[in-house]
Formats: C-alpha cells, sequence, structure tokens
C-alpha cells in the first residue's frame, strides 16, 4: 500500500487569465508563491518519504516550497510524466482566442470526448493512460511509504475519474484548487480517495479563478437549443 498526498501548484498568471496553460513553462504569481507557502506550513510535521514534482516551474516552486518547511527536508524528485495535459496549438490560449482562432476544435473540445485531442496535443485517453502509469510505477517504487507530490488539475481529475470509477468522456466534476491538498491509498490497481480538496490553510485568501467545464457544457447545451428554435426545419 503506498499513500499519496497530492497537491496542485499555486496559481499562476496564465490561471487567473484563464489560459490553457498545459505544459508551457509558466512560474507562479503573488498569489501563488503564498500559497505555496502556506501548504508547505501546514505540511510542515507531516511524515513523508519522499517528494516528487512534475518537471514545470509551476510545480517545482510549489515543491520547493514544501521542502524548505518539511522536518525531512526532502529534495523534489522531478517526473515529467506528472505534467499537465498537453494541449497542442491552444497552449498559451484564452477561450476567446480558441474560439476565434480554432472555433470547430473548440466546438468539439467542449464535448468532451475521451478520444479528442487538440492539433499537435494530448487527448485525455491518452493523458489518463500516462498519468495512471506514473502513479503505479511510483506505487510500485515506493511500496507501504507516503509520498508528497505535486502536480497539476488535469492529473488531479485524472485519478479522482480512476478512483470514483467516472467516465473519460464528461466535463469535471470535482474541485481541483489550487494549492490544495489531496490524499489517496494506491493498492495493487485500486485507488482510494481518503481526502480531497483540502484548503483549510487558504480560507483567508481571496476567491481563486475556476475554469467551470460544466458551464461549457451547459452553454453550449443552450446554444444549441437556441439555434434549434432558430431553425426549426
Amino acid at each position: 500500500m503506498t499513500e499519496l498526498i497530492l497537491i496542485r501548484h499555486g496559481e499562476t498568471d496564465w490561471n487567473r487569465e484563464l489560459r490553457f496553460q498545459g505544459q508551457l513553462d509558466v512560474p507562479l504569481n503573488a498569489a501563488g508563491l503564498e500559497q505555496a507557502h502556506r501548504v508547505a506550513g501546514r505540511l510542515a510535521q507531516e511524515s513523508m518519504d519522499q517528494l516528487l514534482s512534475s518537471d514545470l516551474q509551476r510545480a517545482l516552486q510549489t515543491a520547493q516550497a514544501v521542502a524548505g518547511r518539511s522536518d525531512q527536508r526532502l529534495d523534489p524528485v522531478l517526473d515529467a510524466a506528472l505534467r499537465e495535459q498537453h494541449f497542442g496549438v491552444v497552449e498559451g490560449l484564452r477561450v476567446p482566442d480558441i474560439q476565434q482562432q480554432y472555433p470547430q476544435a473548440w466546438e468539439q473540445w467542449v464535448r468532451f470526448e475521451a478520444d479528442f485531442a487538440f492539433e499537435g496535443g494530448e487527448s485525455t485517453r491518452a493523458f489518463h493512460a500516462r498519468v495512471l502509469a506514473a502513479v503505479r510505477a511510483l506505487a510500485r517504487r515506493h511500496p507501504d511509504q507516503t509520498l508528497t507530490v505535486v502536480t497539476h488539475g488535469g492529473v488531479l481529475d485524472m485519478l479522482y475519474r480512476s478512483a470514483l470509477g467516472l467516465p473519460l468522456s464528461g466535463p469535471r466534476v470535482s474541485e481541483i484548487p489550487n494549492a490544495g491538498i489531496n490524499r489517496l491509498r494506491l493498492l495493487g490497481d485500486a485507488i482510494e480517495i481518503l481526502d480531497w480538496a483540502d484548503t483549510r490553510h487558504l480560507t483567508d485568501l481571496p476567491p481563486q479563478p475556476v475554469y467551470d467545464q460544466q458551464r461549457l457544457v451547459r452553454e453550449r447545451a443552450a446554444a444549441l437549443a437556441a439555434n434549434s428554435e432558430a431553425d426549426p426545419a
């Protein structure tokens, strides 16, 4: 059995602007640095055997804050397999930019189908396979240990869906706040959620930006209904 303390990286300016960050290497902003400091303080007394991180700097900066406060003084071990989903040609773009520059691809994206990928990017199914392989490899290498892992929102979504047996198609249904603490237990191929989206250490900070996939689905359905009424034939 392996236990994971999973942390989404702190906020970046691109989170605040609701840009598709993907695998572009964006640093934490001032709010994200404070979030990283808070989560580090929250975990300072936790017992952990390894500290791992995505190699993207927003995750690494968060992991370095945790390392600096941990009693064990563990150096983060970087793992590129823990990166965010690759969004190809739309990385760095805001939703209005994508809607204008890649309207057909955006229309496909908001269907949230598991096998769709933006040009040059990674489908949800391929992303899920990468995440599960990476996490299970960690569990095999570190049996009966507690691992703290700093990663990305999409990675956490894949693990949440896997733990609850949710489909890969469809919008995200879990809360995944920046610098939230999530606890999982792995036993063989089984994933059990022990706690999710714990943000007690962030309660007095400003509200976080939220990329609401369920709202996008509702908006798409409303637009389709309106078009249908306008063209009853």
